[in-house]
Formats: structure tokens, sequence, C-alpha cells
């Protein structure tokens, strides 16, 4: 019987959710260093990324860091991902960020490498089979304004609830 439990238990791990605790400050204040949320691994390959989630992706081995980083969508492929005046545009609207603390400012780092336009600094055209993912805390945040779009099949899963600390437990 505890040989079936821990069957079961690593086959959900593997395939269904996973349990990841977050490292940084990086997507404060939505998520805070040491929370704990669970992750959804077999949607992504039912349905499309979506502007908003938060997503667990393999580490493209830029940086320092862990093997799995957490950042949020904003832009999807074919998109025009642009940082004007402090703000995110979306083929030049600007994205409405209520995730964002009041007064936070996106600032560029450097040129976005990997973009279909790699040779223009100011603006990423998203490749096919790639998104854009930022920190929700744009300031201590290494994401792809320094690494470049992420590879949707590097994307383990969606993050959608919290589990730890107790008293903020809730979805994403």
């Amino acid at each position: 019987m505890l040989v079936c439990a821990l069957g079961l238990a690593l086959l959900l791990k593997a395939f269904l959710v996973e349990v990841f605790i977050i490292p940084s400050g990086s997507m404060e204040p939505t998520l805070v260093v040491d929370n704990r949320v669970v992750v959804y691994k077999l949607g992504y390959r039912l349905h499309d990324v979506n502007r908003g989630d938060v997503v667990v992706f393999d580490n493209p081995g830029q940086g320092p860091g862990t093997d799995d980083l957490i950042k949020r969508v904003v832009a999807l492929e074919g998109e025009t991902f642009e940082i004007r005046d402090g703000s995110v545009h979306i083929d030049g609207a600007r994205l409405e960020e209520p995730y964002l603390q009041a007064g936070e400012w996106t600032l560029p780092k450097a040129p976005i490498r990997g973009c279909v336009n790699e040779a223009d600094s100011t603006y990423c055209e998203v490749p096919e089979g790639t998104v854009i993912v930022l920190g929700d805390s744009r300031e201590d945040s290494r994401d792809s304004r320094y690494f470049g779009p992420v590879d949707v099949d590097d994307i383990v899963g969606r993050a959608f609830m919290k589990i730890w600390p107790p008293n903020d437990v809730g979805g994403l």
C-alpha cells in the first residue's frame, strides 16, 4: 500500500502538479520569499499560454539562480513588446498591470536578445513559440529584459495557488 501511495505521489509530481518555493523577491508583492505555490504542469499541453499567467520555466542559464524561475507572462508570440515611459506596451497599447505596486516603473535593461527584430533595441517582436515574461517587482527581477523571450516548451507549468504561509493561502 505504501509503495502504491509513493508511486502515485511521484506520478502526480512528474505530470500533474508540483509545489515550488519562491526563492527571491522578484514577484513581490504577488509572491514573497518562501511562499509555496502549486504549479499545474499539464495545462499548456491542453491550451495556450495566456497573458497574465504566472509561470514556472526552465532557467535560460543567463545568470545566477535556481534551475527554475517564476515570472508573469506579459507578451505572446507575434505581439510587439515595448517599454515606453516606464510602462509596458503591447502592440502599441499600454498594458494595464494592477499587480504592480503603485508607482512601480518598468525600465529597459538592455536590448532584448532573441527577438524577430533583434537588431532594433527599441522593442521586441515576440518570435513564434515564445513569450515575454517579467517579474512583478521590476527593479529586482532578472527576466526577459535580460535573457530574451522564453520558449513555450520550456514552461514547466502555471502557478495557480499559494499554499504557504497559512494566512496567505489562495489563488493567483
